[in-house]
This record gives C-alpha cells, structure tokens and sequence, in this order.
C-alpha cells in the first residue's frame, strides 16, 4: 500500500482528537493525554509520508470519489511533506510548553477546556494547507486556523488580547476575502480551481487577466505572510498572547503564507512575471523589519519584528525563480519555523523568571539561570545566522544563489542580507546584555522576582524539557544539514519542474506547457545549478 493515501489523516487525526477532547472537557488530564497522543501519532504518520517522498515521488489522493479537476486532492511532495513533519514538531513541543503552564497556572492563561480542542483544530487547519491541491480547499484551510487562531488569541479575556485580536481579526478577514475574490476570478476565467489544472489553463490566458489573477493571490497570501508592507498588523497582534500561543503563531501562521506564495508562484505562475517585484519587496521587508527590531525593548516586540524580518529572505529565495534559491529558501523556512517558535517559548520561561519580558526590567539570568541562558543562547545564535548554526547555512545558500543570478538587484539584496543578518546579531547581542550579562540591581526597573536567586521552582519542568526539546531539534536541523538540503533541493527541482505534480493528480497523458525561456543570467544560473548538482552526486 501506497502510504501517501494515508495523507488524509494529516487533518482527520488533530479533527477527531479535538471532538474526543472536547468531549472530555471535565476531564483536563485525559485531555492532556489525548492531545498529546493524538499530535504523537499524527508526527509519526507524517514521517512515514517524508520517508515515502524521500527519492523524490509524488502522490495525489483524491476525496469523496470524484476525480480531478472536480473533486478535492490532496498531494503529497518533498515539500508537503516537510513542511508538515516541521510543523508537527513545532506544535507537540508547544503543546507539552502549554501543558506544564496550565499545569503550573491552573490553566488560568489558556483554560484547558478550550485551549486543547481549539489548539488541535489550528493544526488540522496547517496541515490542511500543505496538502491540499485546491484552491478553494486552500481557502478553507486558512479559514480553520484563522478561526481556532481567533479563539487562542483572545483567551483569557484581557483587554490588550481583545484590542490585538480585533486588529488580527480584520485583517485576516481582508486577506481572505481578497483571496476569495481572487478564486472567484480564476473560476470564472478558468473553470476551474483544481491547482494542477490551473497549471495548464492558466497559461491559456492572456498577459493582462494573469497578471491580475497573480498580484490579487500575491496580496492576500503577502498579509497572511506578513511581507512589507502588509506586516503592519503583525508586531500589535502576536504579543499579547499566552507564551504558547504566540510560539505556535509566530512559528506556523506566517510561514503557511510563504507556503502558499511558493506553491502558486511556482505550480500557477512560473517564470520571472514578477520576480523583479518580489526581491523589492524582500528587500524592504528585511530592512524595515529589522530596524523595527532594533527600536523595541519588550523581547517579544522584539522577536516579532524579527520574524518579519526574516520573512525577507523567504521571499527572496523565492524571487530568484532557480534551483539553488528556492532550495535555500524551503529550508530556510524550516529553521526558521523551528529557531522563532523556540525562542518564543525561551521568552516565557524569561517572564517567569524574571518577571517581565522587558530588557529594561531583566538582568543576571544568566547566573540566576545559566539552563534558561543556554536555551536562549543557542536559537538566538543561530536566529543571527552565526555558522555553524542551520541559520548560517540557510543564509549562505540564499547569498550564493544570489551571487550567481548576479543581477544588479540580486547583489542589492545579498548586501541586504547581510546586513540584515548583522543587525539581528545586534539586536539579540542587546537582549543578552541587557537581561542575561549585566547584574539584577543594574536594570532600570528590576523586577522583585529577580531579588530570589535560589527561586529555582520558578520554571516548571515540563516547560523547560518541550523548550529544550525543541532547541535541541534546531540543533539537529544544522546536524542533519546535508540530508535536510537534499530534500530541500529535490522539492525545488519538483516544483520549478511541475510536470511530476500535475502527472500524480491528471494522469501521465497530460500535456505540461512548456515554461517561458529564461533570459541569459537565468540560463547562467540554471548551468551553475546543474554543476552543483553533478558536484554532489
């Protein structure tokens, strides 16, 4: 049996344990167990469907009988299938952080009657949207995790979550419904909303309406990803909620945004149309995120700011439209899930160590703490790229595919790379400073808690262990570089490719149309990929 017709699960899996949890409501241990076994197993069904990709195969699963283009698929690639394995992780070890602060809390931040069912909704929601090979499934996908983000956001009814989930609410709403109106079009155009179909007859369309059908799906998937100057809404909104919540956002909401971007701009709208826009773009999402970053005091301000920083350099592996490029960027996209999501839940242990998340109320951890001061140490290394850390080598590769495309523009955004890198050292080298280095009495308005040094009851185990978990998972990503890149790579020549995607859900007797011919330093690029490829084998 084919284990890629198991990829329904994905989704049916986190729907039923969040029906059996929400039924269990009065029982908050037995719903501790079932979330957390329920994320278990749906990890392990996910990395059987990574190992069954591995060499580069791609499977569809058609639902509810009906064939493509008119029924819903699900496709399962190198990409998909990363993608939800890195998510997965991310989830359970913040699930596990969640579990040991209700425990500790008395689930007074996120009660867990609510907080479990809903919290399983959201990932059912994610994992939808990796697999899915529909456009309008796409839409409902967002929709069920914006929907259970909604919730988790507010929890706890504090007047700051319900300003910020306002704020987050409307502007999820304009992005959706820009992208159902963008669905709309492309059926009415079209026939069709079957993205593997899409492929063939967008390409049928004239210059003018693709033009028109691509930017509206830029736009709405650019705020969802928060890119410039769609983030506005970003660094309000994902602070005020509990530690978890803001982990889990600030590792997953984004990056299924970038997912999107990357799978319509390769699989619907191939070629360079808009390249030259996209690195504008990614260019000013880098600069103006990170100086965001340097203004702020609040750590998670901070980190904020950062993640959207950071987006930049998604988007610009992206723009280069070749194999080294998008193969930097997917795994870029997988560090950086993992690298924000684990200092998010180190700034909650810093809350209650230190009583604040503000730098100008923190000092001494380190030596109140050397445990939390090596859990922020190692992912905010690593955050800054320094090698030889997965950030590093995500960095290098987007840099060295930018060198070779050698476009005026190109080489603009390696500069801005780097100098982006170097200001996020800056930034995170004053958190360490500030909150860890210097002594507690030195800090402008010191927290009482920072006056008990022997406090050490302060963070709970469980709390600590998923953190550690989850940094120690950062780490591997840097250990197991080489085999992650194959991947990354493969899913990059599958996707600037197409033909296997749209065989494994039309048939082999499909005819894929042939791309645009590259001008002259794209066809530069192409042979050095082809030369790096033949390098390694």
């Amino acid at each position: 049996m084919n284990l890629a017709n198991l990829s329904p699960l994905a989704v049916l899996l986190p729907i039923l344990g969040a029906a059996l949890a929400f039924l269990l409501i009065r029982h908050h241990t037995a719903q501790r167990v079932v979330s957390i076994g329920i994320l278990s197993a749906t990890l392990l069904l996910e990395c059987l469907l990574l190992i069954s990709v591995w060499d580069g195969g791609t499977t569809s699963v058609t639902l509810g009988g009906w064939l493509p283009p008119w029924g819903v698929v699900l496709v399962v690639d190198q990409f998909s299938s990363l993608m939800l394995v890195v998510s997965t992780v991310v989830s359970l070890a913040v699930l596990i952080y969640a579990t040991g602060q209700g425990m500790a809390d008395g689930d007074q931040e996120a009660p867990v009657s609510i907080f479990h069912p809903t919290y399983l909704i959201l990932v059912a929601g994610v994992s939808n949207a990796f697999l899915t090979g529909d456009l309008f499934n796409l839409y409902v996908g967002f929709e069920i995790l914006l929907t259970a983000s909604y919730v988790l956001m507010t929890l706890g009814g504090t007047g700051p979550r319900i300003r910020a989930g306002v704020t987050y609410v409307v502007v999820s709403v304009v992005s959706s419904v820009l992208f159902l109106i963008a669905i709309a079009m492309i059926y009415g155009a079209t026939g069709t909303i079957t993205m593997a179909d899409l492929a063939i007859k967008l390409a049928e369309l004239d210059q003018g309406t693709q033009n028109l059908l691509h930017v509206m799906l830029l736009v709405a998937f650019g705020i969802k990803a928060a890119v410039f100057p769609l983030s506005f809404w970003l660094p309000d909104s994902y602070p005020t909620a509990p530690a978890p919540v803001t982990a889990v956002f600030a590792g997953l909401l984004t990056k299924v945004g970038v997912y999107a971007m990357v799978r319509t701009e390769t699989l619907l709208f191939p070629g360079d149309t808009l390249n030259v826009p996209l690195m504008v773009v990614a260019l000013l999402t880098m600069i103006v995120g990170i100086l965001g970053a340097l203004a702020q005091s609040d750590i998670k301000r901070l980190l904020s700011f950062t993640l959207v920083s950071h987006i930049g350099y998604m988007v610009f592996g992206l723009a280069m439209s070749s194999v080294a490029g998008l193969g930097a960027a997917v795994f870029y996209v997988a560090h950086h899930i993992t690298v924000q999501t684990s200092l998010f839940l180190v700034t909650g242990l810093i809350e209650r160590r230190g009583g604040s998340s503000s730098i100008d109320r923190l000092g001494g951890l380190a030596k109140l703490s050397p445990l939390l001061a090596l859990l922020f140490f190692i992912p905010a290394m690593n955050l800054a790229g320094i090698p030889p850390f997965s950030g590093f080598l995500g960095k290098l590769g987007l840099l060295q595919a930018g060198v070779e495309l050698g476009t005026p523009l190109a080489i603009t955004l390696v500069v801005g790379g780097v100098v982006t890198s170097l200001l996020t050292l800056l930034a995170i080298a004053r958190v360490w400073n500030r909150a860890f280095w210097r002594k507690p009495e030195d800090a402008e308005y010191p927290d009482p808690v920072l006056q008990t040094p022997g406090n050490v009851g302060v963070l709970p185990r469980t709390m600590v262990g998923s953190t550690a978990g989850l940094v120690v998972f950062g780490v591997a990503l840097t250990v197991f570089a080489g085999p992650l890149f194959k991947v990354a790579d493969g899913s990059a020549e599958i996707m600037l490719d197409r033909s296997a995607y749209i065989h494994s859900v039309l048939g082999d007797s499909v005819v894929v149309p042939p791309l645009a011919q590259p001008d002259e330093a794209q066809k530069d690029l192409t042979a050095s990929d082809d030369a790096r490829t033949g390098d390694a084998k």
